[in-house]
């Protein structure tokens, strides 16, 4: 998704960003945020249960037949519906924004962002199967930063990822978040850089 160029660039953005304040900015790109393996279990097992409801009131084959076409249309239907470029495209849209919202809150936690001494670290948050980009903010930057704040970087960023430019995206979020957090959150004394500044590619 991301070049190593790419990669860099964002780097450095997160480095220019935490160089005018105290915060802690940390970057997540997912190439999504489930597998949704069982959705299309689900619908062939409704396609399936179908089947044989048509064929009992429209034809005379005996029950063995009717299970054996039972059989098929459920192995069909979800060999269809598993393959990627279709099952993303059935899962429901508030299901993907749920295990996408949940997956940024892992990753939020699992790199420590909740971890700083004065809890000011940001997760910015794309998964690009689902379309979904957040931004995750610890206890002391939501104290005193709006939620809705965030919501340019965030439109920026899926606007960006949708054009196949996840990198620019990044980039916009990083220095939109950084000159946000540098208003409220300005360098201390001894600015101490708490987490590595890196972008992770799942």
């Amino acid at each position: 998704m991301i070049g190593e160029g790419d990669m860099q660039r964002v780097v450095g953005a997160i480095r220019a960003a935490e160089a005018r304040t105290s915060g802690e900015i940390f970057c997540v790109i997912a190439h999504a945020s489930s597998s949704y393996r069982l959705v299309p279990i689900a619908w062939a097992a409704l396609v399936a249960l179908l089947v044989p409801l048509v064929l009992i009131y429209l034809t005379t084959w005996p029950a063995g037949t009717i299970y054996l076409l039972q059989l098929g249309a459920f192995i069909a239907t979800a060999g269809i519906l598993s393959l990627p470029a279709v099952r993303f495209r059935i899962v429901p849209r508030q299901t993907m924004r749920r295990r996408a919202h949940a997956e940024a809150v892992r990753q939020f936690l699992a790199h420590g962002l909740h971890l700083t001494e004065h809890r000011t670290g940001v997760l910015i948050f794309a998964s690009v199967a689902e379309r979904h980009a957040e931004i995750v903010a610890d206890g002391g930057i939501n104290a005193k930063v709006d939620a809705g704040a965030w919501e340019s970087s965030i439109a920026a960023m899926i606007v960006a990822i949708k054009d196949g430019r996840p990198a620019d995206g990044f980039v916009s979020a990083v220095e939109q978040c950084g000159a946000l957090l540098a208003r409220h959150f300005p360098p201390g004394a001894i600015n101490r850089d708490e987490l590595p500044n890196k972008l992770v590619v799942m």
